[in-house]
C-alpha cells in the first residue's frame, strides 16, 4: 500500500478566517481517475472563498459558490461491518460523514479513513479494470454505524485532476 494522505482535518489552515486579505482554503480528500485509468485519492484544498452575508443582520462570512447541477441529496447509514466491494462512485459526489467512521481504498493501494469533520469528493468514474477491481472499495470502521450526507451531481463540476477546485 502507498502512503496514506493526511486526513483533511489535520491539515493546518492558512487563515483562521479573520484576515480579509487571505481567504481560507477548505481541505478535502479527492478521489479521481488518473491518466492510467486507476482510481487514486489525495489531499486537496478548495479555494475561491469570498466574504458575503447570508442575509438579514448576519455579518459577512467566508462563502464559496459551488457550480454544477445537483442530481440528488441523500442521507446514508452504513451498518457496522458494512463493506462495499470494488465499485465506482455512481455520480460525482460529496460524501460528508456525520457520525461514525468509514474507509476508502483506491486501485493505487491507498487507504484512508474518515470521520466527522472530514469531507470527500468522489470522482472515480470510468476506471480501468485491474484484476477484477474497478473504482474503489469502502466500508465502516469500528463498532458504530457511519451516518453520511451525500450530494450527487449530474456531471462533474471539476476536472479529473488532483486539485479540481483550487
Amino acid at each position: 500500500m502507498s502512503d496514506h494522505p493526511t486526513p483533511p482535518t489535520a491539515v493546518p489552515l492558512s487563515n483562521d478566517g479573520r484576515r480579509n486579505d487571505d481567504p481560507p482554503r477548505l481541505p478535502f480528500l479527492h478521489m479521481w481517475t488518473g491518466p492510467d485509468g486507476l482510481s487514486r485519492i489525495n489531499e486537496s484544498l478548495m479555494g475561491g472563498f469570498g466574504l458575503k452575508s447570508v442575509g438579514g443582520g448576519a455579518a459577512p462570512q467566508w462563502m464559496r459558490p459551488f457550480p454544477g447541477e445537483v442530481e440528488a441529496v441523500a442521507f446514508n447509514v452504513l451498518p457496522v461491518g458494512w463493506l462495499g466491494e470494488w465499485h465506482e462512485s455512481p455520480k460525482p459526489q460529496w460524501v460528508i460523514p456525520l457520525r461514525g467512521r468509514w474507509f476508502i481504498e483506491t486501485q493505487d493501494g491507498t487507504r484512508v479513513e474518515m470521520g466527522p469533520g472530514d469531507i470527500h469528493f468522489g470522482q472515480d468514474q470510468d476506471t480501468a479494470d485491474q484484476d477484477g477491481r474497478k473504482g474503489h472499495r469502502s466500508g465502516t470502521v469500528g463498532e458504530e454505524p457511519c451516518f453520511q450526507m451525500m450530494v450527487q451531481f449530474r456531471r462533474s463540476p471539476g476536472a479529473a485532476t488532483p486539485h479540481p477546485f483550487g
